[in-house]
């Protein structure tokens, strides 16, 4: 076996009794530098504590030029980063032992156990709040990955800032927060250190992103704090009750729904939609439900740029529940036109085939059948010629009040779309209608 295997017995961990003797006889020879890195810029410390080989990680702690706070080439973290975003809390133990004995620091939570395992390794210091190149510490990472062991181990110490924040601004809470580890939220809101309402460069919150990723338990925490802004906007305006509707969280939408201090009409600033938008143009039947039981929602609000109301989102993309939902309710108005296209839901469901939102839209009496678009001025039965949808063709045919004969602004009748576009089925029930009108 060569000298270059010692890496590989680190990284793989084959620590039983041959394996160990191997890499103790070849440590003791001391012809192997124990920093000496692979062609990933990872030493034989860093990869023992990636996999959690805890014999390894001993053995190679025992050799007295070994570095034990140096960081991987690519990503700048160290070996108890690695070991705490990976959960591999005995070897987490280890390295803060040898924090421990660190003159100036206090072994408080292992005392003399964790004393001896320091001076076991020669005291040797290994810093327990170090940021890799994204500004992230191992109680970071034990926070996102829920190793709530390992945070019990780092937020117990002084040396350890529980409310530190990487490079774009998110603490240990709302990686915990967002990830849904109610057990770790709970361990850092018992900090007094700790912020619960901080908000990342893009504006969130940890109650932002409990709630986005539908997290209803750490939605109940945070809401229980006086602290916490119930109806914080994000860089872009949008509230937490915003993102929970439009990911169709139901129970958390209740939630918010229960707090005075919560406006369920807010539009965001960067796209002016309201959260009954947002729910309607991700087809969240129930979250539309709750949002029109609300005598403060107006559920003709309209977003930017092109001015689409929550009908005209839950037509465009075929959602016929929540647009049945929508047209149930005589204030909704059923014809409004967006401002980009001058299309109306009707034209819109046309366009797309939609029969059955189609049949929805003609059985209110305040709808046109006949309204044109821009800057084509097409009708819904232009347009529904033009893509050959036979079925939709066979509705608006149906009414005596569509105009077959209506051209768009280029002089193209239904009639010429359907035989331009070959669709042979759509021209029959043209000419037929045709054929009648005549009679």
């Amino acid at each position: 076996m060569g000298l270059e295997s010692v890496p590989s017995l680190a990284k793989d961990g084959r620590t039983g009794r041959l394996g160990t003797l191997v890499m103790y006889t070849l440590l003791k020879m001391n012809r192997w530098d124990v920093n000496q890195r692979d062609g990933l810029g990872v030493t034989p410390l860093i990869w023992a504590a990636i996999c959690g080989h805890e014999e390894v990680v001993k053995l190679l702690l025992r050799k007295k030029h070994i570095q034990p706070d140096a960081a991987d080439e690519n990503y700048g973290r160290t070996a108890l980063s690695w070991a705490s975003g990976n959960g591999h809390e005995g070897v987490v133990m280890l390295f803060l032992g040898l924090h421990l004995v660190n003159p100036g620091s206090v072994g408080r939570r292992w005392g003399k156990a964790a004393q001896a395992v320091g001076l076991l390794f020669g005291g040797r210091y290994v810093n327990p709040d170090s940021g890799c190149q994204y500004d992230r510490t191992p109680l970071s990472y034990a926070a996102e990955n829920g190793h709530e062991g390992i945070v019990k181990l780092l937020v117990g110490r002084k040396d350890v800032n529980p409310d530190s924040s990487n490079k774009y601004g998110k603490t240990p809470l709302s990686w915990a927060a967002g990830d849904g580890h109610e057990g770790i939220v709970k361990l850092l809101l018992g900090r007094e250190e700790v912020n619960p309402d901080s908000s990342c460069e893009n504006g969130q919150t940890p109650l932002s992103w409990a709630a986005v990723n539908g997290h209803e338990g750490i939605v109940k925490l945070l809401l229980g704090r006086k602290d916490v802004n119930h109806d914080g906007g994000s860089r872009y305006g949008r509230t937490p009750l915003s993102l929970a509707a439009g990911n169709g969280h139901e129970e958390i939408v209740k939630l918010l729904l229960g707090q005075k201090d919560v406006n369920p009409d807010t539009p965001d600033t960067g796209c002016g939609r309201t959260p009954l938008g947002w729910a309607a143009k991700e087809g969240h039947e129930g979250v539309v439900k709750l949002l029109l039981g609300r005598d403060d929602v107006n559920p003709n609000s309209q977003d930017l740029p092109c001015g689409r109301t929550p009908l005209f989102w839950a037509v465009l993309n075929g959602y016929e529940a929540v647009a049945k939902l929508l047209l149930g309710r005589k204030d909704v108005n059923p014809d409004t036109p967006d401002t980009g296209y001058g299309q109306t839901p009707l034209g819109r469901a046309a366009q797309e085939g939609y029969k059955g939102v189609v049949k929805l839209l003609l059985g209110r009496d305040d709808v046109n059948p006949n309204s044109q678009d821009l800057p084509c001025g097409r009708t819904p039965l232009l347009w529904a010629a033009l893509n050959g949808h036979e079925a939709v063709v066979k509705l608006l045919l149906a009414r005596n009040d569509v105009n077959p004969y209506h051209s768009s602004n280029s002089g193209q009748t239904p009639l010429m779309q359907a035989a331009n576009s070959g669709h042979d089925s759509v021209v029959k029930l043209l000419q037929a209608r045709y054929s009648r009108d005549i009679q």
